[in-house]
């Protein structure tokens, strides 16, 4: 199953009260495969996941693989402080219909318990297992531990690479697996254009996901200085949200918001709130985006 391309970690939608908004959640879903992406990504850190219970994570399971239907890859988070929850959901995940699941190894944890771990997941989950080796302030996973992973676990897949200086990082793991192990970059890709470079599968942004894959598919096609024109377009929304991943999560809600596709920009995390300022620059850098979505979205649909 390909996955190469864009893959975008869906917002969790909320009513104002709190609560799930299926409604919203299912548009983004449609609206998300309407801008050809090669899958999505849900219940992630960007989507207030750490915030679910986990009746509400089983919901937006079985609300996400039944409108997208198949029509592109889900893969679903199922990182928890508890295994058992993790495996749990693992499980789900297959019976609903997702094609794949990620979830967080810690590199603070031994090697053979993360393998154990693993092939417990294994035992259950669908057909990917996408390992997620986040780092905020360090190198995250050693590429010898990685290796020994992919070399034990079948379904282990693919990797996503969340660390300080992860450029390097990509390329020796698709040298040391001959590209068997997929790769590809979150944190708002401003990795981009190295990641590209490198031969890096996929990306995973919170929004903006045409105008990603038109960067990607410009990429691809060959035309490297168009892609490279339109990510530097991107690049004030990227310093504004790349600040915090709190700031990330209220300012794509916003977004979201404003493409119609959510009611309101309800977050969970208190902290995920913008002050006078945030909010004044916000709106700046909202309209610019939504300029570049429909301007270059609408520029494919001509094409067409």
């Amino acid at each position: 199953m390909t996955m190469n391309g864009i893959i975008p970690s869906l917002n969790t939608p909320f009513k104002s009260d709190g609560s799930l908004d299926l409604y919203s959640l299912k548009r983004l879903v449609n609206h998300t495969v309407s801008r050809g992406c090669s899958g999505m990504l849900g219940l992630a850190f960007a989507g207030e996941q750490q915030t679910l219970s986990k009746p509400e994570r089983i919901e937006f399971i079985k609300v996400v693989a039944k409108e997208n239907n198949k029509r592109i890859p889900l893969i679903i988070s199922v990182t928890s402080s508890d295994p058992e929850t993790s495996i749990e959901l693992a499980k789900l995940s297959k019976i609903y219909g997702a094609q794949g699941v990620c979830i967080q190894i810690s590199n603070e944890m031994c090697l053979a318990r993360n393998i154990d771990f693993l092939q417990e997941i294994s035992k259950v989950s669908p057909e990917i297992i996408m390992v997620q080796d986040l780092d905020w302030s360090g190198n995250g996973l050693g590429i010898d531990s990685i290796i020994k992973m992919f070399n034990q676990i079948e379904k282990f897949n693919w990797l996503k690479i969340e660390t300080l200086g992860a450029g390097p990082k990509y390329t020796a793991i698709k040298e040391l697996t001959k590209g068997k192990l997929k790769v590809c970059g979150g944190w708002a890709v401003t990795q981009l254009l190295d990641a590209l470079n490198r031969g890096v599968d996929a990306f995973i942004p919170t929004g903006m996901e045409g105008f990603y894959t038109k960067i990607y598919n410009q990429y691809q096609s060959g035309n490297e200085k168009f892609a490279r024109e339109l990510f530097y377009k991107l690049l004030p929304v990227l310093n504004f949200t790349n600040q915090h991943l709190d700031i990330s999560i209220k300012f794509f809600k916003e977004l979201r918001v404003k493409e119609g596709l959510f009611s309101n920009s309800y977050c969970r995390l208190k902290s995920a709130k913008f002050d006078w300022y945030q909010e004044k620059e916000a709106n700046v850098l909202l309209q610019r985006a939504l300029l570049l979505c429909d301007e270059y979205i609408d520029e494919d649909k001509h094409d067409e």
